[in-house]
């Protein structure tokens, strides 16, 4: 995420599948979540937390290839002890497969690289030299001097032939060096071939640092943006991409797809199925969605409708890079008083090293006594999440958290890959609405 934009824990393999549907194109997504010999598991929650905080600190060329979308395994980082969904990109020709994080809220896309003999050794790196179609953008390049501006792209041009160099930084502290350039992507169709995209921009990172892209070999990009891995394959396959979000503490055999083209998963008449606008231009390069209310059970909290107004330091914005929600002080308060009214009794844990405020001991407490939370669209349409993607899991079986964290005064609020989990979230970026529906990402 651009200003937002942190926490980048790995990602899982984007292995190119195959189906008999049309329309689409998918890779596979999971999380990045799991315990690794080096981390104690409250160590683990810690780090997810710290990123999350940091996070919210800062907040063309068509090819033709039939009917057929494009789809990329997409799957939890539980088993890298990170808190994102991952993916796999095919960059280059000869094509090599690289995991990267999936993140909404960034714009640029970049792996770890080596170019013109700067750069990494690792087995992980992207050697761009020995890639026949990459090509780099030229310093004194209009896209390099306006286009990329808002990437970071730096005032450095020793001569008209060097290459267009970026110094992009994110609010965790991390960053990413390098020089844009060109270059083919691989993807599966889901009629069960694959094809390129050629032409795309991809950051070509000599050095990269900070704990959290330490399991991974890069970012891809999906925000709204001109420069943004959407854009353009939302131009090739339709103006349409979807993701399906297995449990954050799923392991990595089990996965499901980020689609771009439309969703074979999406045809069904689900009486679930809801839609609501999204505001694509009023916090670009995010997906702002309209939220008017919370309530719990028959109860609509009672928070200022400030909170929700962007022209106020508010607004709400759908966000797959962030793990936790994040909330105004007035939003979280009356959420986090709500739901505590029915865990009076369940005995309440301070965690050493966990920002969370409201944790429990919930060893001996039956869930179906926690009433159901909803977030209010304009427009109508309710988001019921489950309640495990509230009252959220630790590494103690006994122990859960409200999965809550408050900003103070400041916006937007931010609706995190947690609290999304098991739906299935299509954005339509013609129409600018969003639609989601239950689902068991499977």
């Amino acid at each position: 995420m651009k200003t937002m934009t942190t926490m980048f824990l790995c990602l899982i393999t984007m292995l190119l599948i195959a189906s008999a549907y049309s329309n689409s194109v998918r890779l596979h997504m999971t999380h990045r979540d799991t315990l690794s010999p080096q981390h104690t598991p409250y160590h683990r929650i810690e780090d997810i937390m710290g990123m999350d905080l940091k996070r919210h600190s800062a907040i063309s060329q068509k090819i033709k290839t039939s009917k057929s979308g494009g789809r990329m395994p997409l799957g939890s980082g539980f088993d890298w002890n990170a808190a994102q969904y991952f993916s796999e990109i095919t960059v280059g020709t000869p094509a090599k497969k690289f995991r990267v994080v999936v993140d909404t809220g960034s714009e640029l896309t970049w792996v770890n690289c080596r170019f013109q003999g700067k750069g990494r050794e690792s087995r992980e790196a992207f050697r761009a030299d020995e890639s026949s179609t990459f090509k780099t953008v030229g310093c004194m390049t209009k896209t390099c001097k306006f286009d990329l501006r808002r990437l970071f792209s730096l005032a450095i041009c020793p001569t008209p032939q060097s290459p267009c160099s970026y110094d992009y930084r994110y609010t965790d502290g991390s960053r990413s060096q390098g020089v844009f350039g060109m270059d083919t992507f691989t993807v599966g169709l889901t009629n069960g071939s694959v094809t390129t995209i050629p032409d795309t921009l991809i950051g070509c990172s000599s050095d990269s640092k900070g704990d959290s892209l330490s399991v991974s070999d890069g970012i891809l990009g999906l925000a709204y943006s001109d420069n943004s891995f959407t854009t353009k394959a939302t131009s090739i396959f339709g103006n349409k991409f979807s993701y399906c979000l297995v449990d954050h503490t799923a392991h990595k055999n089990i996965s499901n797809y980020l689609v771009f083209g439309t969703n074979p998963a999406s045809a069904t008449k689900s009486p679930a199925k809801r839609t609501t606008q999204l505001d694509l231009n009023i916090l670009p390069p995010f997906y702002t969605v309209n939220v008017v209310g919370i309530s719990i059970g028959d109860t609509m909290l009672n928070i200022p409708p400030q909170v929700w107004d962007v022209r106020q330091r508010g607004g709400t914005l759908l966000d797959s890079g962030s793990s936790l929600t994040f909330m105004v002080e007035p939003a979280y308060r009356a959420v986090v008083t709500g739901l505590e009214r029915h865990l009076v009794g369940v005995k309440r844990v301070k965690v050493e090293g966990l920002p969370m405020e409201y944790c429990y001991d919930t060893s001996k407490y039956d869930d179906r006594k926690l009433p159901q939370l909803a977030f209010h669209f304009k427009g109508g349409a309710r988001f019921e999440p489950y309640r495990k993607s509230y009252l959220i899991s630790t590494a103690d079986p006994r122990i859960r958290c409200l999965g809550f964290v408050s900003t103070g005064a400041k916006g937007p609020n931010v609706i995190g890959n947690i609290m999304q989990h098991e739906f299935l979230w299509e954005f339509d970026l013609a129409a600018s609405t969003m639609t989601f529906s239950p689902s068991t990402c499977r």
